[in-house]
């Protein structure tokens, strides 16, 4: 098992701003250190308060790449991109002089698109400096999810990146693969209230990666995570 860090916070915005202060700091010492920090986003509900208040923090944004952990193979201006979400929410102010690098390109498909999409993740600093995760209330995180035809893939390429086809959701993704994650050098989940801890909780558990790939995350050792729960 990883070295899993929780932080407990009583409701959602109080961990939305304690979280992007972590991750500011975070940010802060790898630029110091490296001279340039790599930051990946993953899209949703959730961290769209996180986006908004980290890019309130004072950085030297012009440092930071801004990545992608997956993203539905839509339209840049379409209401369900995760980089539609990322722009509006984080991209602004002084943060819209990060470097922004999306996973969405001109291919028409994610499959077609996924050669390009790889090299782009491969010409980016490695390992990342941090990668902020959600986790689904099927057990899915990035956009490996659970009876997904390519989860297998997804589970074991050494690949970072790999085209996913939602077995309901809709829409064609594109998203990191595990070897892709573990890239990192902190992992990052954030959940929000008891539906989701209940998840997490079942997800330390016992069982199959495959019936909740978030547990690829919780039960690898290479990476240290930190969970973020707001009740």
């Amino acid at each position: 098992m990883p070295d899993i860090q929780e932080h407990r916070f009583p409701d959602a915005p109080a961990a939305a701003t304690a979280l992007a202060a972590s991750i500011a700091d975070r940010l802060a010492a790898a630029i110091g250190q490296r001279g340039t920090a790599t930051l990946v986003l993953s899209g949703g509900r959730s961290p769209a308060a996180v986006f908004e208040a980290l890019r309130e923090r004072a950085l030297p944004w012009d440092k930071v790449i801004v990545a992608q952990v997956d993203e539905r193979w839509v339209p840049a201006d379409h209401a369900d991109s995760n980089n539609r979400l990322i722009r509006e929410h984080l991209l602004q102010g002084p943060a819209s002089a990060a470097r922004f690098v999306p996973m969405k390109n001109d291919a028409a498909t994610a499959r077609e698109g996924q050669p390009a999409c790889e090299a782009a993740m491969r010409a980016l600093p490695l390992p990342f400096d941090a990668v902020l995760l959600g986790m689904g209330e099927d057990g899915h995180t990035a956009s490996l999810f659970p009876e997904a035809r390519e989860l297998q893939e997804g589970l074991t390429t050494q690949a970072l990146t790999l085209a996913v086809t939602p077995p309901a959701a809709p829409h064609e993704r594109m998203s990191l693969s595990v070897a892709g994650l573990l890239h990192s050098r902190a992992l990052i989940l954030q959940i929000g209230g008891a539906a989701k801890e209940a998840v997490y909780r079942e997800a330390l558990g016992t069982g199959p990666v495959e019936a909740m790939p978030i547990r690829a995350v919780l039960r690898q050792d290479k990476v240290p995570v930190e969970v973020w729960i707001s009740e």
